[in-house]
């Protein structure tokens, strides 16, 4: 990718702020988070005509056109926008406040699509774009724990899905991205069933793909505009074992005994 007009949100940390760190060179980045501070410590070892900054928190998605007002105005449009931001959490259904699964949604869910039809007018009024969203391999088969994540990443596809099939037409390309196990801080700011921050690594997360890694494969997927990527380590055979053998894997998730 060259010379294009890159949105990233959640971009101070983890796969964000990787992606950030290979795409730099060669195009123009609107970085997103919600800290200024954090988005100013990232963008000041890039090039300053290269990088714009536009903070946001998703929760407050009614906000979401000036968002967009500020991130189109940077470059003068958007090529691709990449939606990285979310949160995941890690306790039992009988245990979550129901307020935690409200937060998990109006963040990974309603905040991505808010941002999506802020913007998406927009970029087909200038001759097409790409929206990429980084989902999970949750937003395809479930595991214990994570009931309120996978609900809002199953919800990402149902919707992008049907973007993709409405606006095709217009230009529009829609490539989901399942991550497996990223070493990245996600278990440690995942929620638990009060709505506090677990603030622990699982094991399976300080096990898994480097982040580097990871964003290499992700950035191959975006280039060649895939609908579907399934991105990880062996946990990536629960999507064939989901299709062909739901039972097998309801047996084999039940004795990973995954936190």
């Amino acid at each position: 990718m060259h010379s294009k007009r890159i949105w990233i949100t959640g971009a101070t940390s983890g796969i964000g702020l990787e992606l950030a760190k290979q795409l730099i060179s060669n195009n123009f980045l609107i970085l997103s988070g919600r800290s200024l501070q954090k988005l100013q410590k990232v963008a000041k070892d890039f090039p300053t005509d290269s990088v714009a900054l536009v903070p946001l928190d998703l929760s407050q998605y009614q906000e979401a056109n000036n968002w967009v007002e500020q991130a189109w105005k940077a470059f003068g449009g958007i090529d691709i926008m990449i939606h990285n931001a979310g949160i995941s959490q890690r306790s039992l259904i009988i245990e979550t406040d129901i307020l935690v699964d409200k937060a998990l949604m109006e963040t990974n869910y309603l905040g991505t699509v808010a941002l999506t039809k802020a913007l998406l007018p927009k970029m087909i009024a200038s001759g097409g774009g790409q929206f990429v969203v980084v989902t999970s391999l949750m937003g395809k088969f479930g595991s214990p724990y994570r009931s309120g994540y996978c609900g809002s990443k199953h919800a990402l596809h149902g919707f992008f899905d049907v973007l993709r099939m409405e606006h095709e037409k217009d230009g529009i390309s829609v490539t989901m991205i399942c991550p497996g196990f990223v070493q990245t801080n996600i278990a440690k700011n995942a929620l638990t069933g009060d709505g506090s921050t677990q603030n622990t690594q699982d094991e399976a997360t300080e096990n898994g793909l480097e982040v580097g890694v990871f964003a290499q494969k992700m950035i191959k997927a975006i280039k060649q505009q895939k609908m579907e990527a399934y991105i990880g380590q062996k946990e990536v055979m629960g999507i064939w074992l989901k299709r062909f053998f739901p039972k097998l894997l309801h047996r084999v998730v039940l004795k990973s005994k995954v936190r």
